[in-house]
């Protein structure tokens, strides 16, 4: 028989929540293969979310059912199955927003510094 690890995503966390304090919880509804509490490369503090890895799917959806909106640390947790990580490069709204950063500026209006006055610039 193979054991299929399945990793759940865990939202709305404490800043104070630890890595420990996520281990020991979900131990209650299986094996803990790992935890992952994303934080702030720059701070070094919790980002509110992590990702738990479970030992099998079914120690995984028992996870679901007992910690998808418990309260940890005075806050209601969200616990999902986590969904794959997008390409970098796929952001759908990235360089089409029409502002000014880049691709969607407006041209001025005024003459160039190297044309001379009364030229029209052309596109």
């Amino acid at each position: 028989m193979r054991i299929m690890e399945t990793k759940l995503y865990v939202g709305n966390l404490s800043y104070n929540t630890t890595d420990n304090d996520l281990r020991e919880l979900f131990a209650q509804a299986g094996t803990v293969t790992t935890v992952d509490l994303i934080k702030d490369r720059d701070t070094g503090m919790s980002k509110g979310f992590a990702f738990v890895q479970m030992g099998s799917q079914q120690e995984a959806e028992q996870a679901i059912k007992m910690f998808n909106s418990y309260e940890l640390d005075n806050r209601q947790i969200k616990v999902n199955p986590a969904r794959p990580k997008e390409e970098s490069g796929s952001r759908s709204s990235y360089g089409n927003s029409g502002g000014y950063g880049g691709y969607g500026k407006q041209q001025s209006r005024q003459p160039n510094r190297n044309q001379k006055k009364g030229q029209q610039r052309r596109y």
